[in-house]
């Protein structure tokens, strides 16, 4: 499936659609493949820090001791 973007020119000012070159459109799913990557980073990140809140929690609560994650969690850099 081809992609179009929209160029502006003399000949067409108020736009022309053209299909994407191959370089355009390989940088295109190369950026799509990034992005999801990145969102997936991003998703790990935030449940490793709800997972470390609700841990050290229960840490307090038990009167253990808490490691650095836990501890970042719950109260901030």
């Amino acid at each position: 499936m081809a992609n179009y973007r929209i160029i502006s020119t003399p000949e067409y000012p108020n736009g022309q659609v053209v299909p994407f070159t191959e370089e355009e459109e390989t940088q295109r799913l190369t950026d799509i493949e990034t992005a999801k990557v990145n969102q997936e980073a991003i998703k790990v990140e935030q449940d490793a820090k709800v997972a470390n809140k609700t841990s050290g929690k229960a840490k307090l609560k038990a009167g253990e001791a808490l490691n650095d994650a836990e501890l970042s969690a719950l109260f901030g850099d």
